[in-house]
This record gives C-alpha cells, sequence and structure tokens, in this order.
C-alpha cells in the first residue's frame, strides 16, 4: 500500500511543480525512464529481471535479513531481544522484520507484475524469447507468495500491474494461491533455459521451486517427479574438495562447499540458484554484506565476559575478532542445532565422523581464549563460571559454525560482521532432502532413506535405515545441511500445513491455530521457552498462533473497501471473513 501512497504523492508534487510559472522551477529530470519508455523492448524487460534478482539479497544481506529472522523463530535459533511473542502485535514488531517483510515483499512482487502485464505490449522476436522472460517474472511472483503463505498463512493475491489507487484487496486462501503458483511454475519450468547466466533464473530452479510447491500442495507424486528432473538432471552432489582453499589441508570438502567464493565456480556441480553479490560491484549494485558472523554469532567480545578476576576478558580486536566477528546473537542458537542433533550411531558432537560437525569447521565453547592482553586469564579457555549473570551465557558464548558464518569483510577497516560473497538460494542437497520428504509421505521408507543417505554419506556421517525416517529427522538433517541457507520458519510451516491437511498426529486444518506441528516442535526442541529466559524485559513466550506472523494493521486500515484478514490470535482477527477462492 506505501507504494500507491508515493505514487500519489510524487503526482502531486509534480503538477504543483509544472503549475508554476517561475524557469526555475521547471524540473529538469536526470533521466526520462519511466514505464511507457523502458518497455518497449526485450532489453527493458531484461531491465527489470534484473531487479527482481536483486531483491532475492534481501533474503541473505543486511542487518537481521529476511532468513535471519527464520532461524530466531525456529527450532534452531531464538530472537534474544524479542524472547516474548506476545509482544509481537500487528502495530509492533521490535527489531526483527516479522510486520516489515509482509510490505517488502509486496513490493517485490509489484515488480513481477509489472513485466507479467506488460509482456505482450511489444513484438517479439519469438514465443521462446517472451516465454522465457515471462517464466522468470511468473518464477519471482511464485517464489514470493511460497514465502508469503507459509508466513502469514492465507494473503491478497495481487494478480497484475496496479497503476492507480486500489482500496479493495480481499484475502486469498492460501490453497488457492497455492494453485496459482502451481500452474505458473509449471509454465515456468516448460519455457525457461538450462543453462543461464549467474544469478539468473534456470529450469532447475524452476523445479526446485516446484518440487516445495507439490509438497506443499500435498502432490506428493508431482514432487517425485520434479525433484528426479534435477537429480538426474546436470547437477551431482560434490564429494571431493574443491575451489579457493584445495591446498589447506587442515580444510575438508564441506568447508570447501560453503565458501561464498565457490559458489558458482565451474567445478561446483551442486549449485542451482544462488544471488550474487560482490564486494568488487559497483556500490550500488552489491548489499551491505550477508552479516553472518553478525546475527548468529555469539557476543563473545562483550565486557559481560569476565576473567577470574571479574574484569572484562575480551576485546574487540585481533585475530579472534577477524575470524569470529562482531557477534550479536540475533539468532542464539539452541542447543539442539549445537549438541543434539550429531548425537547418532553412539557418537555425539564430540566425536562423531559428521564433516559438518567437524571440529576444524566448528567454534566450541571450550576454543574461546581470553584475548584481552590486560586479563590475568589472557590466552585461557573463557571460564563461563566467572560470568557475573547465568543469563549471560545464553548470548555471550555459544558454539556457532564456523564453517557456515566465516565470510570476511574486503574492507579490512570496517567492523567485522560478514562481508560481500554470493550465496545459496537453492543446491542439490536440498533437492535430494525434499524428494525424501515426499517419499516420507507416500510412505516409501526405503527410498527416502535412500535420498538422506546421498547427502550423509557426502558428509561422511553414518547412513540411516528406513524405520528411522521421521518428519522429525528429516527436519534434523535439512539443520545439518542448510543452516543459514534454508527459510526455516516458512518450511517448518508447510511440513505444518501438511501435516494438518492431511489430519495426521492430531494435527487439522481447523485448529491450526490452537495445534501445529511448528509450534510442537519449537516447543520440544528450543529450551528457550521451557527455561522462561528472561532478556530486556521480555520472557520467552510463545503459543501456537504465533506460528503464523501477524498482517501490519496499516494495511488492513488503509484497505477501506475491502478486507484483509487478520490471522487468528491477534487483534483484528474479529473482523475477518471467508477468504476467496478464486484468482480472477
Amino acid at each position: 500500500m506505501k507504494y500507491i501512497a508515493k505514487i500519489i504523492i510524487i503526482g502531486l508534487l509534480t503538477f504543483g511543480i509544472i503549475s508554476c510559472s517561475e524557469e526555475w522551477l521547471e524540473p529538469k529530470p536526470k533521466s526520462f525512464f519511466s514505464p511507457e519508455n523502458v518497455y518497449v523492448d526485450k532489453a527493458g524487460f531484461e531491465s527489470l529481471l534484473i531487479t527482481m534478482r536483486k531483491d532475492l539479497k534481501r533474503e541473505h544481506t543486511g542487518n537481521i535479513h529476511f532468513i535471519s529472522a527464520e532461524f530466531a523463530v525456529s527450532d534452531l535459533g531464538s530472537p534474544w531481544s524479542q524472547l516474548d511473542f506476545y509482544n509481537l502485535t500487528p502495530n509492533t514488531s521490535r527489531y526483527y522484520p516479522f510486520l516489515s517483510f509482509f510490505t517488502d515483499v509486496y513490493g517485490f512482487i509489484k515488480n513481477t507484475n509489472v513485466v507479467i502485464s506488460r509482456i505482450d505490449n511489444i513484438e517479439w522476436e519469438s514465443d521462446q524469447e517472451k516465454n522465457a522472460i515471462l517464466a522468470e517474472a511468473l518464477w519471482h511472483r511464485a517464489y514470493w507468495y511460497y514465502r508469503l503463505i507459509h508466513t502469514y498463512g492465507d494473503v491478497p493475491f495481487i494478480n497484475e500491474e496496479i497503476s492507480g489507487a486500489k482500496l479493495d484487496f480481499y484475502t486469498h486462501s492460501r490453497w488457492t494461491i497455492l494453485d496459482k503458483i502451481q500452474s505458473d511454475l509449471e509454465f515456468a519450468a516448460t519455457w525457461l533455459p538450462e543453462d543461464v547466466g549467474l544469478g539468473a533464473i534456470s529450469k532447475g530452479a524452476a523445479n526446485h521451486l516446484l518440487t516445495k510447491v507439490y509438497l506443499a500442495n500435498s502432490n506428493f507424486d508431482k514432487a517425485i517427479e520434479t525433484a528426479t528432473k534435477i537429480i538426474d538432471g546436470p547437477y551431482a552432489l560434490m564429494t571431493e574438495r574443491f575451489g579457493v582453499d584445495l591446498e589447506d589441508k587442515n580444510r575438508n570438502l564441506i568447508w570447501d562447499l560453503h565458501r561464498p567464493k565457490n559458489f558458482n565456480i565451474a567445478q561446483n556441480t551442486e549449485t542451482i540458484l544462488t544471488f550474487i553479490d560482490r564486494y568488487e560491484a559497483p556500490k550500488d549494485a552489491r548489499s551491505n554484506g550477508l552479516y553472518t558472523m553478525r546475527l548468529y554469532g555469539c557476543q563473545w567480545m562483550q565486557a559481560q565476559v569476565l576473567d577470574s578476576e571479574g574484569s572484562p576478558g575480551m576485546k574487540a580486536s585481533g585475530a579472534a575478532y577477524d575470524s569470529l566477528g562482531r557477534g550479536n546473537a540475533n539468532v542464539r542458537l539452541t542447543a539442539h542445532y549445537q549438541y543434539h542433533i550429531w548425537n547418532y550411531g553412539g557418537q555425539s558432537w564430540k566425536n562423531t565422523q559428521d564433516l559438518r560437525r567437524a571440529d576444524i569447521n566448528w567454534q566450541d565453547i571450550h576454543e574461546y581464549k581470553y584475548n584481552n592482553p590486560s586479563s590475568v586469564d589472557y590466552g585461557k579457555p573463557v571460564n563461563p563460571a566467572y560470568f557475573a549473570n547465568p543469563v549471560d551465557t545464553f548470548k555471550h558464548l555459544y558454539a556457532v559454525p564456523h564453517y557456515i558464518l566465516y565470510v570476511p569483510m574486503d574492507d579490512p577497516t570496517v567492523t567485522p560482521v560478514g562481508g560481500n560473497g554470493d550465496w545459496y538460494i537453492f543446491r542439490l542437497a536440498e533437492t535430494y532432502l525434499l524428494r525424501a520428504e515426499a517419499y516420507f509421505w507416500k510412505d516409501q521408507l526405503t527410498l527416502a532413506a535412500n535420498d538422506i543417505n546421498q547427502v550423509r554419506q557426502r558428509a561422511n556421517a553414518i547412513p540411516i535405515s528406513p524405520g528411522e525416517v521421521t518428519i522429525d529427522f528429516i527436519f534434523d538433517e535439512r539443520a545439518r545441511e542448510l543452516f543459514a541457507e534454508e527459510p526455516r520458519h516458512s518450511e517448518l510451516l508447510r511440513a505444518s500445513y501438511i501435516l494438518a491437511n492431511l489430519n495426521k498426529d492430531g494435527y487439522t486444518l481447523d485448529n491450526f491455530s490452537e495445534k501445529n506441528y511448528y509450534y510442537d516442535r519449537v516447543m520440544t526442541y528450543n529450551k528457550t521457552y521451557e527455561q522462561k529466559i528472561e532478556l530486556l524485559g521480555n520472557t520467552a513466550n510463545m503459543a501456537p498462533f504465533h506460528a503464523l506472523w501477524p498482517i501490519p494493521s496499516n494495511v488492513i486500515t488503509a484497505n477501506t473497501l475491502g478486507i484483509i484478514n487478520q490471522n487468528t490470535g491477534y487483534d483484528g482477527a474479529e473482523n475477518n471473513v471467508a477468504p476467496l477462492e478464486t484468482i480472477e
């Protein structure tokens, strides 16, 4: 709604300027770009595709970005600065983008609809040329709607470019939107090319997203079919060391796989889709950085990390600072991720053969050492028993997956928070786990175990047996493989809807806001809420209805000629009407 208001304001200001007679008030635009003179040829449409690809960066870049918020509200992490979800309202979201995600994504969808609505406004050289561009725009729109409906549930579906004020939006059913984006992605998978440039959308990316949508729609056979097309296609799991640190014998394959400089090199046959974000690009073409070290790392360098004399034992400088970064624990990692998911086959996090928890790849608690030269304990391991408050261990000291988070800053003069770098959106390991999940829902556990073991064996982990395949194990495997990569909350919501739709394990669609898999899993594996951790005046608390985030109230109230529904449990839900079941 904000962009409509901006258009109206700009229009009024423009008319006011033109009506003045003074020559110095006559507008002297730096350029004459407008929809009418930009989208007049293929190059104009391709320019907007580049904008859409840039929009994907918002998922993983900048401070408290969208993907970090996904992990902060999951079984794997907690939002230490907003632990009480009863303080999340349609009007208030403290620090995290629980509300702004909604409005930002509709801005991204606006860009897609410009291409979709104007695609027939020009003469194209061929149907292939036109449909390839249309297919990529449809993919981007489907991507963002997939994220919206697994964040907020039922939302309005905007099917075309809006050129003027519109105040009569209505909410569409999540299932109706799923059917629509499924159809759009089927078209995209037909027309998108196999081979594309860096950051562009390929046929493989279309089939990967389509696999997720088929799963969400409980169409498991189709999910298996599209996943198999990818697995049998021009991709392969990486099984040998490669890339920029190949000569470093202290590293391993999993380290190589997670070096941003390796994501898009020819040797990496696992990459399906990344976004491109490099420091050497022009400033307006790159982000502020990935912020991996800042968002997921603990606040080890803060004054609360005391030594045996009760003095600050840490200093924000030196080799440790450059390597670990200035962590802020915006996603405080759970013990389940740090330790428990690595317990298998008689092994634990201490001795697992799984390379994803190899000692060389992690920074464990006992490896943090006092680095303040003024400390009496300089060079010794940090001892949390010296901390003034027991709660300080919650955000100031925990184990982190260094192999994922370490992204050095290209400019050594700035704070090390996680620099610019390419990042995975889709890669083949997830495709295997998606197909495994589809086999699980069909009770084909041997096939599911085979796919899971493709990922596990690559990481040198002990294979599992068919009898051990559960939806919880699959999400544990996703955690081991896709941390800081997948939209964790959205994927948990997808599984929650599947269970409810199938009426499994006591879950139903009718009581989704009162009982759902997402809430039960978070409560089981994230002990922050059980322990009632208290920080910044918030006591950790969550209810089942918090599985869905609130629709911003300013969006609802501005829509004076229609009704946008609020999610159950939040103020305003009493005004809801039945969501639309068709999309015009």
